[in-house]
């Protein structure tokens, strides 16, 4: 066969030297035919053989058949379906040449995005285990991060919560759009999320936010839009980030606690924000200014975030937030107090003031107790136990009432009532006149004597009374 070193020789000698085909084979050894055929030939010579049949040759027919009847069926099923018994590899050759001719094609198309148009975001669940006091450790499924990364210039910023509760979802939402390192600095025209609780689902191809997402896209006056189920690709830029994260941030590294472990991704995202992008060109630092100048301005006044509740402090003088106990000032026990938890710190206020500031725990069923709330309710119990053991004053003496004072006002005296005159039977029924008003005395169904004022006489038929 002859080399493409030697069919390139011959047709230079052809076309630049202008040697005749006699000549050429004399010099290069070979045939005139063999020259002929370079010459003719526009491309250089390749070995090449017929094709042998294949094994699988025999039951393509089969597989045409399952895979007309369910384009999507896994290769190893149909090995079973039609008895293959060779490599599995060569089988799933043949399927994956063939099924693209009964699978209809779902091409990816590539997606460009404006400057301060779109901003994607989800939980990140780091597989590590973080302590959080008082012995305490959380695994994954209790790590929830906030991610957010802009669509245009790349930018990542992240953080970790405590909860995916609403409470702690926007307080930790509202700091990636403020914090002054690491935050957007604007607010997106559009926030994607996937199906999540506190912020909404996609039901019948529309979405639908819950009342927090709506209070709180309302003050951004942005908009949220919830993501298909199982679309992942719909949001594929947050969820590269997640897994470079998991691939890039938590390798080699260890935590001592929630603060070290937000301290170092922020100084991991300041630093993956320097990094060139493929896909871009160029670092997110190098876009992030003209994506800030399109998106919108942040709100003046910041959105309501966080634990808020009301509640007249009770005898015990604590409160429960997050399922631990934190002490208040025990001298505004029966008054009203407002209880605000931020991701940091837990406060309570009553009339304008503050009787309450702790740290927040991330730990769960503790108590918190300030010592000056302590002391303080001890000098009150003190002060309580000293009122309640002091003397009683003297009660007044209440004049006591005559009971002649009654006989009086009933027309009753010694002459017309007397003990005896009572004592006995024939008064029942009789009649007392006096100077007072007419009383009639009688004994109930009991034998008890009833005195009571007598009725005046129906007057006469005729007559007058």
């Amino acid at each position: 066969m002859l080399s493409v070193e030697d069919w390139a020789e011959i047709r230079r000698l052809h076309r630049a030297e202008q040697m005749p085909i006699k000549a050429i084979a004399r010099v290069m050894g070979i045939s005139r035919n063999t020259v002929r055929a370079a010459l003719a030939s526009d491309a250089p010579p390749r070995y090449s053989r017929a094709a042998r049949g294949s094994a699988v040759d025999a039951v393509e027919p089969r597989i045409r058949e399952l895979l007309k009847s369910d384009p999507r069926m896994p290769a190893t099923v149909i090995a079973e379906r039609v008895g293959w018994e060779r490599g599995i590899t060569v089988l799933k050759e043949r399927v994956a040449e063939l099924r693209p001719v009964y699978l209809p094609p779902d091409p990816a198309s590539r997606t460009s995005y404006e400057p301060g148009e779109i901003a994607q975001c989800d939980f990140w669940f780091p597989p590590i285990s973080l302590p959080v006091g008082a012995g305490q450790v959380r695994t994954a499924t209790g790590l929830p991060v906030l991610v957010m990364v802009s669509a245009y210039s790349r930018w990542l910023t992240a953080r970790l919560v405590p909860s995916r509760c609403a409470e702690d979802l926007y307080a930790g939402w509202w700091r990636l759009f403020t914090d002054p390192v690491m935050g957007l600095g604007g607010v997106p025209r559009m926030l994607v999320w996937d199906g999540e609780g506190a912020v909404g689902k996609r039901r019948r191809g529309r979405t639908q936010l819950t009342l927090q997402a709506q209070a709180f896209r309302g003050v951004l006056g942005a908009q949220v839009f919830i993501c298909d189920p199982a679309d992942p690709e719909t949001k594929g830029i947050v969820e590269r980030a997640n897994q470079y994260m998991e691939t890039s941030f938590l390798p080699g590294r260890s935590f001592t606690g929630p603060a070290d472990f937000n301290a170092q991704l922020q100084g991991w995202c300041a630093l993956v924000n320097t990094r060139i992008r493929r896909a871009l060109g160029c670092a997110p630092t190098e876009r992030i200014a003209a994506d800030r100048a399109a998106m919108l301005a942040l709100p003046p006044v910041a959105p309501a975030t966080g634990w808020r509740a009301s509640l007249r402090l009770p005898r015990d003088y604590y409160v429960r937030l997050d399922g631990n106990d934190y002490s208040v000032h025990p001298g505004v026990i029966g008054r009203r107090v407002e209880v605000v938890a931020d991701l940091d710190r837990v406060r309570a206020w009553c009339e304008g003031r503050v009787v309450a500031d702790h740290e927040r725990a991330w730990c769960r069923h503790q108590v918190f107790t300030d010592p000056v709330h302590a002391s303080a309710a001890k000098a009150l119990r003190r002060g309580y136990r000293a009122l309640t053991a002091a003397p009683r004053p003297v009660d007044l003496e209440v004049a006591t009432r005559s009971l002649s004072d009654y006989d009086a006002l009933l027309g009753i005296t010694d002459d017309t009532l007397t003990d005896d005159t009572l004592a006995g039977d024939t008064l029942a029924g009789d009649t007392l006149t006096d100077d007072g008003p007419a009383m009639s005395v009688q004994r109930d169904e009991h034998g008890r004597l009833q005195i009571r004022p007598r009725r005046s006489a129906a007057p006469a038929e005729g007559g007058v009374a």
